[in-house]
């Protein structure tokens, strides 16, 4: 018998439904294994995600868990991930098998395919949380604690309960333990805290002890997006309109610079990512982050990562200062650091001042509290640096038709940071909360540096802006939302705009 186990099957399109009590969708995670299904619960008032997994009869779980035990002592589990899937389930099949024999179990076919399930899911994937990772509509998975549900953060339905409960602490304990081993850090009594990444690119934050976390250990997982949104889908998402999309279009293209502010998990980096796809196919871009979460539509790249240091003492550790002074020695056309929160702040500043176009994210919710941040401890900056941004993008979270979603609140322009921390500035885009609507005014003040800068007149950059949002509004009309779809668009563009615009029927 050869065991069949696909843990990519394809994305189902969810329904939005009016009221969250109609809602009862079931989709497969781990064929043929293990399904979602998300329903609405009378007895609980809300919405619950429910693992669906094989059931596992009492003599099928004394067998499992003596399997279990015994291959703990076999198996080199380091060596079984870096193997390829179709190796992986032989390996375990076969060792499985093996000691099945040895210990003299009694386990039937039926029995036998279940249990290789979990021993899979246990050795290969990341325990009880696997099928989490594998829905592709889950963006983070949030542990709080022993004896309380796991809480997911979906795409559609946002926040929703899971029937996944962790009972014991010391099995939580050792759940916290093998995520640090995965991303390659240590966690232990003396150092409960845990910030990492996983194999699969997914960020991991942890604690260990009770005395750090009195329900225990917890843990939150944000899963790593392996095929970033791309503009179209974010404006069929109405996270902005394909006007800000143009708009960003052309400040990318003329090396304006671009911080995207928001609150946390307001789709910074989401936005980010979208707006990499409008940076020249030929652009050497060089990106710098603390646990990595960009991924960017492109080959020239060079992606870093910071170090934290190897034992006490800072010894080895590489800090976003270190990188960011490293990548201007790169001969980067483009600068992009996942966050900035301490002195890196500094350089990049000056990167930007010295004429390396830069976009990065910030926590902030006005321009106001990016200058105050910007200012005080620990970054120390002087306001009048600020001068050297072109362009703010402030994300926000909304309720729209009572659905949690998110939307690109403003673009501000930077017109005069001074001294005192005040600044003069110009809003050619906002979003009206009210009619769930996006306003622009022609006004651009980042349209006139570009002017002056490469001598191109106000009138042909207006004209160049509405053509580019007719396209991206067609091809969102369109529904071409593809990663590669998008891509080679835009770099066909930048090779041949009158035959992309004459391809799909844009005028003007």
């Amino acid at each position: 018998m050869t065991i069949q186990i696909n843990d990519n099957p394809s994305i189902p399109a969810l329904p939005k439904l009016e009221s969250k009590t109609t809602i009862n969708v079931r989709y497969s995670l781990i064929s043929p294994y293990a399904n979602a299904h998300i329903f609405w619960d009378e007895n609980e008032g809300e919405l619950i995600y429910d693992i669906e997994e094989p059931i596992l009869t009492d003599d099928d779980k004394k067998a499992f868990e003596k399997l279990e035990e015994a291959m703990l002592e076999l198996i080199n589990v380091n060596v079984v991930i870096e193997k390829t899937k179709d190796n992986m389930i032989e390996y375990i099949d076969k060792t499985a098998k093996l000691l099945i024999e040895e210990l003299s179990l009694k386990v039937s076919d039926e029995s036998y395919e279940k249990i290789f399930y979990y021993l899979y899911r246990d050795f290969v994937g990341v325990n009880e949380t696997e099928p989490l990772l594998r829905d592709y509509y889950i963006e983070d998975i949030e542990c709080n604690g022993v004896n309380t549900p796991v809480y997911v953060v979906h795409r559609v339905y946002r926040n929703v309960k899971t029937n996944l409960v962790f009972r014991d602490l010391d099995k939580l304990a050792s759940f916290v333990e093998k995520l640090a081993q995965r991303a390659g850090k240590y966690v232990s009594y003396s150092e409960p805290l845990l910030d990492g990444t996983l194999p699969d690119g997914s960020r991991v934050n942890a604690t260990y002890t009770i005395d750090v976390t009195s329900k225990g250990p917890t843990f939150t997982i944000r899963k790593f997006t392996k095929v970033p949104w791309t503009p179209t889908q974010l404006i069929a998402l109405n996270t902005l309109s394909p006007e800000m999309m143009a708009y960003f279009w052309m400040l990318i293209q003329y090396k304006s610079n671009i911080f995207i502010t928001g609150g946390t998990s307001s789709g910074k980096t989401t936005l980010l990512n979208a707006l990499a796809f409008f940076i020249p196919p030929e652009s050497r871009v060089v990106s710098i982050e603390d646990t990595r979460e960009l991924n960017l539509p492109r080959e020239n790249w060079v992606p870093a990562v910071a170090r934290v240091a190897i034992g006490r003492g800072g010894v080895g550790e590489i800090d976003l200062f270190d990188l960011l002074k490293n990548s201007f020695r790169q001969n980067p056309d483009y600068v992009i650091v996942g966050e900035v929160r301490g002195k890196e702040a500094f350089v990049l500043f000056q990167g930007m001042a010295s004429g390396h176009p830069s976009i990065s994210t910030m926590h902030a919710d006005s321009v106001s509290t990016l200058i105050k941040r910007l200012e005080t401890p620990p970054i120390e900056l002087s306001p009048t640096l600020v001068n050297t941004l072109d362009c703010v993008a402030i994300m926000t979270h909304a309720i729209v038709n009572k659905k949690e979603t998110r939307r690109l609140r403003e673009a501000v322009e930077i017109i005069n940071a001074k001294e005192d921390g005040t600044a003069f500035v110009n809003t050619p885009f906002i979003w009206d909360a009210a009619r769930d609507t996006f306003f622009y005014k022609k006004d651009s003040k980042v349209f006139e540096k570009i002017s002056v800068r490469y001598g191109v007149p106000i009138v042909q950059l207006q004209q160049e802006f509405m053509r580019r949002a007719k396209l991206l509004f067609i091809l969102y009309k369109k529904r071409i939302f593809s990663f590669d779809e998008v891509r080679k668009i835009v770099s066909e563009y930048y090779k041949n705009p009158e035959k992309v615009l004459g391809q799909f029927g844009v005028v003007g």
